[in-house]
């Protein structure tokens, strides 16, 4: 078995679910008694977030370099970054270790292609929603068409993400706001949702989508396990 190396706390509330979604995917395979061997490295997200809402990339490009090198000394055989808006630093990060980073837009484009989807609704950070550094791969490395929401969808998208969910609160006006976004989505053509923040998953699920939903966080996490079984 490799050794998982987790960037988390980006929130704690889905690093979690990354922790027991790993192990227990990990036990259903193996059986028995049988658990992930991994390594997490998680973050004072209070950081991070000042960062990211004051631009300053750079600065939080560093602060993932130095926690996946410190993965790396600590026997990590590949990298997870647990949080879909810190992908936009993903090439550096890739760049500052040897070790593989198993990036999380790549399973998630594959299972939705698979499904024999083409294109796809995305909710997200603002970030992810409006920056190309995750649309771009889905489009241009795996041909996938990605509508995002209208602009004050998009804001409220973001923020229930950064005041709720990412601080653990789950509130039934949310859901209906997230609802009336993915109907609007899939009114313009959205064949399938990416839940492209890996909190979403608390706030929805199946029933509250007409199309199907796709979990990056639960994608991601699986592709962590296929990876550290492979022969």
């Amino acid at each position: 078995m490799k050794v998982i190396g987790l960037l988390g706390g980006m929130s704690w509330e889905s690093s979690a679910e990354y922790y027991r979604i790993i192990n227990q995917t990990v036990r259903e395979r193996l059986g028995g008694l049988h658990s992930a061997e991994c390594l997490m490295w998680s973050f004072d997200f209070a950081r991070i977030e000042a960062l990211q809402h004051a631009g300053q990339w750079e600065a939080a490009t560093a602060e993932l370099v130095a926690a996946a090198r410190r993965l790396e000394r600590g026997g990590a055989d590949f990298l997870l970054i647990c949080t879909n808006t810190m992908h936009r630093m993903a090439d550096e990060v890739q760049a500052a270790v040897s070790l593989p980073l198993l990036h999380i837009a790549d399973p998630t484009a594959e299972k939705i292609k698979a499904a024999g989807f083409r294109t796809v609704g995305l909710l997200g950070t603002a970030f992810t929603m409006e920056q190309a550094f995750y649309r771009g791969r889905l489009e241009d490395r795996h041909g996938l068409a990605v509508l995002v929401p209208d602009d004050a969808q998009r804001a409220e998208v973001h923020r229930v993400i950064y005041e709720e969910l990412v601080q653990g609160k789950v509130v039934d006006r949310s859901r209906a706001a997230y609802r009336a976004v993915i109907a609007a989505l899939v009114a313009r053509g959205a064949e399938a949702i990416i839940l492209g923040c890996t909190e979403i998953m608390l706030l929805v699920g199946p029933e509250d989508s007409a199309v199907p939903l796709f979990d990056t966080t639960a994608i991601h996490a699986e592709a962590a396990v296929d990876k550290a079984l492979e022969a």
